[in-house]
């Protein structure tokens, strides 16, 4: 099975996120995007009931096969930490069909 992974990232943290997902073995590549959005409220903004301000983030994605999605995870998690509000969320979804456009290749070697 396939999946796509989103994740949206602190901007400061896009290199070291693109950095560690390049030493997986078995990946094959990424998409980066500059994104704008808010997020909920969090605890270390008093006061603040209504959502953060729009604030600018990285947004990367991949698709990979379903054996790599934990590594692929994991990686982002640890790379894009700094422990503050505002690091962000990791998305998996299950992807129905790939065609590599160039060659109609389908399915994982698609990828």
């Amino acid at each position: 099975m396939i999946r796509e992974i989103k994740a949206i990232i602190r901007v400061d943290r896009l290199s070291s996120v693109v950095h560690a997902l390049r030493q997986i073995s078995g990946m094959s590549g990424v998409t980066v995007s500059l994104v704008h959005g808010y997020g909920r409220s969090h605890p270390d903004h008093p006061g603040h009931a209504e959502p953060i301000a729009e604030a600018q983030f990285a947004k990367v994605e991949t698709v990979v096969p379903a054996g790599l999605v934990d590594t692929v995870v994991n990686t982002i998690q640890r790379a894009a930490h700094t422990g503050r509000s505002g690091d962000g969320k990791i998305f998996v979804i299950p992807v129905q069909s790939v065609t590599r456009i160039s060659t109609a290749e389908e399915g994982e070697q698609a990828i």
